[in-house]
């Protein structure tokens, strides 16, 4: 299939998918990715045995098959030339007789989306409704080309993103569905993996498909992921390390889900961190809790190793006279056998049981962490994180905590790609500043993050294009509703 779009791949994190991410839609010389062909070479060429040409109107069905593709070839030239005006007068002509050319390509349905979307650059008001016509077009190219995934794909994606409202998100998620399945989990268009991990999301948590569906795709956009890191080279490597920094927070969702993922899967995403910090109680408790969420068996080496991490540094003595029986005891018990929800509930009662601040702050951020980690529920994280900060002010943790799901956030406030899920990156650097501004322990690890995610705030040429002056103030909306100040990297 000819393709007409320049397919810039994603920067890291939000901002280089701004620059670079989306396919971008062809500009007035992107549809020559090849000399026109000649007059003779297509129209009396008929069908070769077993090839199945295009049902719709070719040149053989015009009233003129020689002029068809005569005018075929002149606003082929046209084009080449950037002689916009000439080359769509005439592109109207074939499109009107013969939109499937030689029915062997779509070269007519997605020229005339190249045509339209230099409509578009020169008339910035007529968006809408010349978006409503690009989005026709790539119906007809679907109608009369199928079983191509990159057509059902670039359709959703420009319905989800450029077009807003041309499509509902069901109609959007059964397109990249339809290009998924056309296409296969090793050769997915790269484009569909960000919207469709946040859309395969939204699907299940509002019971329109079952674990079942959604296990199939997410294991196709897992795969194409996983070949794409494997096998890309050079720059494209920096578009799929930003890819990946999106699309498995986004499935981590279903981590939710019980029975979802298999033991491996939490083995390879909880085991590395337990290693990095083999005595570190929060890494061990996570690795703890999420291998018994898995059911993983405990004859397992990496089960048996965080078993013995958790018996050495994370046994709690009770705080109570019935020692073992105490609220925190029941309380961590909770947590490593995977009772997230009976966890949060025992770290509370825990809190309010004692009158150490220390203590209370401590629990109240581990009830945090199990929101955020186990939970997904972000603006509860968040609200027990401000407790444990209140009871301890000093701890730069909570706030080490709240920057994090600020940062995390882009998926949710967002398309997962652009300026608003690019803004969350502004008060998760406020909240990681004033981490380290009231407990210089935590430094290290606040500017490691601040210096990492300073590239992906919003350019200089977004906050422009809005009117935003740098340095003003900012509301970023979503769950979030934080006043911050706008930078750019």
């Amino acid at each position: 299939m000819t393709r007409l779009f320049t397919l810039f791949l994603a920067g890291a994190l939000w901002l280089t998918l701004t620059a670079g991410c989306t396919p971008k839609a062809a500009g007035p010389s992107d549809n020559t990715d090849g000399p026109a062909p000649r007059t003779t070479s297509t129209a009396s060429k008929p069908a070769k045995p077993g090839e199945t040409l295009s049902p719709c109107p070719k040149f053989s069905d015009a009233r003129s098959p020689e002029d068809a593709e005569t005018n075929y070839v002149i606003y082929r030239a046209a084009l080449k030339a950037k002689e916009m005006d000439r080359a769509m007068s005439t592109w109207r002509k074939v499109y009107a007789e013969s939109p499937a050319a030689d029915g062997r390509r779509p070269t007519v349905y997605t020229d005339g989306v190249a045509f339209y979307n230099n409509l578009i650059l020169e008339n910035p008001d007529k968006k809408q409704a010349y978006g409503d016509t690009i989005i026709m077009l790539y119906e007809q190219a679907r109608e009369c080309y199928p079983g191509d995934g990159y057509m059902a794909g670039i359709q959703a994606f420009d319905s989800y993103y450029t077009y807003p409202g041309s499509a509902s998100n069901d109609e959007i998620y059964q397109l990249f569905k339809e290009s998924i399945e056309l296409d296969g989990p090793e050769d997915l268009q790269y484009f569909i993996i960000n919207p469709m991990s946040r859309l395969v999301v939204d699907q299940h948590e509002a019971k329109k498909i079952d674990d079942a569906e959604a296990r199939e795709i997410v294991t196709a956009l897992n795969t194409r992921l996983e070949k794409g890191l494997r096998e890309c080279k050079g720059q494209a490597c920096e578009a799929w390390n930003t890819i990946e920094s999106y699309a498995p927070s986004s499935l981590q969702y279903f981590e939710t889900v019980k029975g979802f993922y298999g033991c491996q899967y939490y083995i390879d995403q909880y085991f590395p961190d337990f290693e990095a910090n083999p005595t570190d109680c929060d890494a061990i408790t996570t690795a703890y809790s999420r291998l018994k969420w898995a059911d993983c068996a405990e004859s397992t080496p990496e089960f048996q190793k965080v078993k013995a991490a958790y018996d050495a540094n994370c046994e709690v003595v009770g705080s109570t006279s019935n020692g073992a029986g105490s609220t925190l005891r029941q309380a961590y018990d909770a947590l490593k056998n995977g009772r997230s929800t009976e966890a949060v509930r025992l770290f509370e009662q825990a809190a309010q049981e004692t009158d150490d601040n220390d203590r209370k702050s401590r629990y109240l951020l581990t009830a945090a962490k199990i929101y955020y980690r186990d939970l997904r529920n972000f603006s509860q994280a968040r609200a027990y994180a401000r407790r444990a900060s209140s009871a301890n002010p000093s701890d730069g943790e909570p706030y080490m905590l709240i920057g994090t799901l600020y940062a995390s956030s882009g998926p949710l406030c967002g398309p997962g790609t652009g300026f608003d899920s690019q803004v969350v990156v502004w008060p998760a650097i406020d909240q990681w500043q004033k981490a380290k501004s009231v407990d210089p322990s935590v430094s290290a690890k606040a500017n490691q993050l601040i210096g990492r995610y300073t590239q992906y705030m919003p350019s200089k040429s977004d906050i422009f294009q809005r009117g935003i002056s740098e340095g003003s103030s900012f509301t970023v909306g979503c769950w979030i509703q934080e006043t911050t100040r706008v930078r750019t990297p």
